[in-house]
């Protein structure tokens, strides 16, 4: 798709953390099933159910801005789901595996907050007041998952990988 405008920039944006939020959705379930922590594995359930209302979040803010998403697959978030999966496939059940799982998840967590930090940016100087709103309403969320994944390595997570061996 050609980005001639400021515009055609944000509807790609917003097709493309579509199709992330869509990739997600389907890995958060295998990353519950993966963790041997109970903690870690409802955190990432939690996660599911928040990333369902972030993808129907993003069809407000479609529907609001009168807007077209554009069907593109992101192959950031494509590439990440798999660094989550050689992690499962690489490292045996327990509190190692659980380490990775937490930074494979922050990288996500980061690529979310810069992607929808962006289109809050973007959907602000196009005039999105309503669309902006919802915007900022989940990369809010995703700040504070991020928060939530760090809490869990430093207070527990990596402590248990440490004394893991």
């Amino acid at each position: 798709m050609a980005r001639k405008t400021i515009n055609d920039l944000f509807v790609h944006c917003l097709s493309d953390i579509y199709s992330a939020e869509k990739q997600l959705a389907k890995a958060l379930s295998t990353l519950a099933r993966s963790s041997s922590n109970e903690q870690l594995s409802a955190a990432f359930q939690a996660h599911l159910e928040e990333t369902q209302g972030q993808i129907e979040r993003i069809d407000q803010v479609v529907e609001k801005c009168g807007l077209r998403l554009k069907r593109i697959k992101c192959v950031a978030m494509e590439e990440l789901v798999e660094e989550a999966r050689e992690i499962i496939d690489e490292i045996e059940a327990g509190p190692v595996r659980d380490a990775a799982l937490v930074g494979a998840a922050q990288k996500v967590e980061h690529y979310e907050i810069v992607a929808y930090g962006t289109l809050y940016a973007l959907g602000k100087q196009l005039g999105f007041d309503e669309g902006v709103q919802l915007l900022k309403e989940t990369l809010e969320e995703e700040k504070s998952t991020d928060e939530k994944l760090t809490a869990f390595a430093e207070e527990q997570g990596n402590v248990e990988a440490k004394s893991a061996g």
